[in-house]
């Protein structure tokens, strides 16, 4: 089909015509009543417009038949929250009324005048078309006769695309709600980001210990060992998909709140975690881990966790210091193991440590981590208030 006439097989060009329709039937009925007052129902229309719920009511009607089919049509769906939505909603209802009157009489008049043409054109008199009904009737009038439907087509297309113009302009979001609406957005990212990211550590460590136990039952080549190596390949493994669980319900359940992460009073888990992957951990806790608020408490869980994965990915069963203090100014947490020489440039392309430091930074403190005297050091400092 011709591009000029593409709009004749799309929905939203009639389902437009019948918003534009809709509240003509009420100034029909008014008409009905009181043909000398057809102001009425505009005036009435001020009022009207000033209740918050009717821009929820409009915003929804205009989803449906003016953007059918859009995912995020720039029309608001919420009450009107400030005088000036307000007013915006009754300039609105204003001027759908106008152009409902301008379809209406195109829809109803324009067919009429060619019908008369085509009347006129056989030889009858127009009778039903002002100006019309003075001309004798004449067979050129058959050429006129396909204009007033030419008309009609380019008055549908025309006011249905004005009407969604206007409506985006005046039931749009207002400053406000499109701020909120990209905080939410941005809420959301971040969201993601965290997940991305918890899962990376999560995941991350347990195939590091599934790995490094592997490799060292392998080598052992003692049952006795065999066995424990498997029995912390288990555990890890389980906790890891207890984690995996528990994202995938975040994500399935957008709403839900966060709930039953980990956090470092269940330190111990990760520190008998790194021991049975073969690690010498020597590790001091101190201070009321418990009273830590819930923030805080769960990143430096993640915190420590990503930096026992790293050295046993990258430096595999070495002695591992591990310091872990609460104080009145906030939690101090250190992570020290002896520094193997590619250790360096390993840590620096990974993007652990930068989660690590990222983690710190959203909570308001610090992260280091680099080497130091011989060792690889991460430490961090958080404030708990």
């Amino acid at each position: 089909m011709p591009r000029p006439l593409r709009p004749l097989l799309r929905g939203a060009t009639y389902t437009r015509l019948l918003h534009l329709w809709v509240p003509m039937l009420a100034v029909s009925v008014w008409l009905f009543i009181d043909m000398s007052t057809p102001w009425v129902p505009a005036l009435l229309l001020v009022p009207l417009g000033l209740l918050p719920g009717v821009r929820r009511g409009e915003g929804v009607q205009a989803r449906l038949l003016l953007t059918p089919g859009e995912r995020e049509p720039d029309i608001a769906v919420t009450p009107s929250a400030t005088w000036r939505d307000r007013l915006r909603t009754v300039v609105w209802l204003q001027a759908r009324m106008l152009l409902g009157a301008a379809a209406m009489f195109g829809t109803v008049w324009l067919p009429i005048l060619s019908f008369e043409l085509v009347s006129a054109a056989l030889g009858h008199r127009v009778s039903d078309v002002p100006f019309l009904d003075r001309l004798p009737p004449h067979r050129a009038y058959a050429f006129l006769a396909p204009l007033p439907l030419l008309a009609l087509y380019g008055l549908v297309v025309g006011l249905g695309e004005l009407v969604t113009a206007l409506a985006r302009r005046l039931l749009g979001p207002s400053p406000a709600e499109r701020l909120a609406a990209l905080e939410e957005r941005t809420e959301q990212l971040l969201e993601r980001t965290r997940i991305a990211r918890e899962l990376h550590d999560s995941i991350g460590h347990a195939l590091t210990v599934a790995v490094v136990q592997a490799g060292a039952a392998r080598a052992a080549r003692d049952p006795e060992f065999t066995d424990r190596a498997l029995a912390a390949i288990e555990d890890t493994g389980r906790a890891a998909l207890e984690d995996l669980e528990r994202v995938l319900g975040v994500l399935r359940e957008a709403e839900r709140p966060v709930t039953a992460r980990p956090t470092l009073a269940e330190a111990d888990r990760l520190l008998e975690s790194a021991r049975a992957a073969g690690a010498e951990v020597d590790a001091e806790l101190s201070g009321p881990l418990e009273s830590l608020p819930g923030p805080v408490s769960r990143e430096g869980y993640r915190m420590l966790q990503e930096s026992l994965t790293n050295v046993l990915r990258h430096a595999g069963a070495v002695p591992v210091r591990v310091r872990v203090a609460v104080t009145d100014g906030g939690l101090d947490l250190e992570v020290r193991n002896p520094l193997p020489g590619d250790t360096v440039g390993a840590r620096h392309g990974g993007s652990g440590l930068r989660g690590i430091r990222e983690r710190a930074a959203l909570l308001g403190g610090r992260a280091r981590t680099g080497p130091e005297t011989g060792d690889w050091r991460v430490h961090v400092e958080l404030p708990v208030s």
